[in-house]
């Protein structure tokens, strides 16, 4: 028996499922997993119909999932129920193989970058931020200091270290793309500085298309910056769709408005390319599903995708307790996505680099066939 294929109705509303209701493993699972850090995680990756796809294993909801993996094989194969009923096979992948390497001093590759979804690379360059260690200022879903505490990563890639790793996960592992995400250092470039330096670096090692991550910085001279230092996309990430739950989970990050961001796009998307600007919503944090759609439709229509993913609580944070949204409410709300984008003739296979490309973390892809 196998699962349903990806684009086809039940496809999308099995993976969507997966994202929403989380999925239970045993202890000993193997393949690629990412708990802590900057961004959505407390996740594995698993391939299913053909699709690698990020689902959350280690939340408190995930324990409760009515989905369940029996223990994989030596391939990596496993069999995937629900309610104890068999659906069919998913795939855990292997671990890459640049993270059995280290750098000159000793520092495992894997705490330098991660792997991904399928084939793309990830690092959050500064594993630092100036709300984080504030409640009354930081994102209250981000667990960026967590896997520093467990040392599971450095608080901070140089250059060379991310050009060394970055050509050793595209020739051992066939990466095909990298993206470069920070903690805000400052209130001025946002991050932009660094971004800048670690894309030229790279680029000087390995061909690579790159997305870059940061807030607005308040001189918008800095994405002809990115983009002449190597960047192919740019991601902003509003997280959340209207002023007022941006106000309540995200206090410090709110302050730079979304009339802000939306001027920032404005800017960034001459310069990178129709679809090469990216923002991140997570649905489920308060905003319904018309609110997203609306912010969507504004978005696409500045020629800036938006990545629409849905909100995984992780242990640890002030939102670990907080429901993820229902697999209804994210149908509700990438149907229509998925149809805008096509009729648009915005898509995440244009992408060039970045998170809206590698697409694990959401079943948009899948809505927009």
């Amino acid at each position: 028996m196998t699962v349903p294929t990806r684009g086809t109705l039940s496809g999308r509303r099995l993976v969507t499922d997966l994202q929403s209701f989380g999925l239970q493993i045993g202890e000993q699972t193997g393949g690629i997993a990412r708990k802590g850090g900057a961004g959505p995680s407390d996740h594995k990756t698993i391939t299913i119909a053909g699709q690698t796809v990020m689902v959350p294993v280690y939340t408190s909801g995930a324990r409760r999932s009515p989905f369940q993996a029996s223990p994989p094989d030596q391939s990596g194969t496993s069999t995937l129920l629900r309610d104890g009923q068999t659906l069919g096979t998913i795939h855990f992948p292997a671990t890459p193989r640049f993270y059995g390497l280290s750098t000159a001093d000793g520092t495992p590759y894997w705490k330098i970058a991660l792997l991904h979804g399928r084939d793309t690379l990830a690092t959050t360059v500064h594993q630092t931020c100036i709300r984080y260690a504030d409640r009354r200022t930081s994102c209250q879903f981000c667990a960026i200091g967590q896997s520093l505490e467990a040392d599971r990563t450095i608080a901070y890639k140089t250059p060379a270290q991310l050009a060394e790793v970055a050509k050793a996960a595209v020739e051992l592992d066939g990466v095909r793309d990298m993206v470069l995400t920070t903690g805000t250092p400052n209130v001025v470039d946002r991050g932009a500085a660094v971004l800048a330096e670690s894309a030229r670096a790279i680029r000087a090692a390995v061909n690579l298309p790159l997305q870059v991550q940061c807030e607005p910085p308040r001189d918008h001279g800095w994405f002809q910056r990115l983009r002449e230092a190597g960047a192919d996309s740019l991601g902003m990430h509003l997280e959340a769709a209207t002023q007022a739950v941006r106000e309540k989970i995200m206090p410090g990050k709110a302050t730079v408005s979304v009339d802000r961001y939306m001027d920032a796009f404005a800017s960034a998307v001459p310069i990178f390319g129709r679809g090469q600007v990216n923002t991140y919503i997570l649905a489920g944090l308060g905003d319904s599903a018309e609110d997203i759609l609306a912010l969507a439709e504004r978005l696409i229509a500045l020629g800036v995708y938006p990545f629409v993913v849905p909100f995984v609580p992780i242990s640890g944070t002030p939102l670990e307790n907080h429901a993820p949204p229902s697999a209804e409410f994210m149908k509700s709300v990438l149907a229509p996505l998925g149809r805008m984008l096509r009729e648009a003739n915005m898509k995440s296979t244009d992408i060039r680099a970045g998170c809206g490309r590698c697409g694990a973390c959401s079943s948009l892809s899948a809505y927009e066939q």
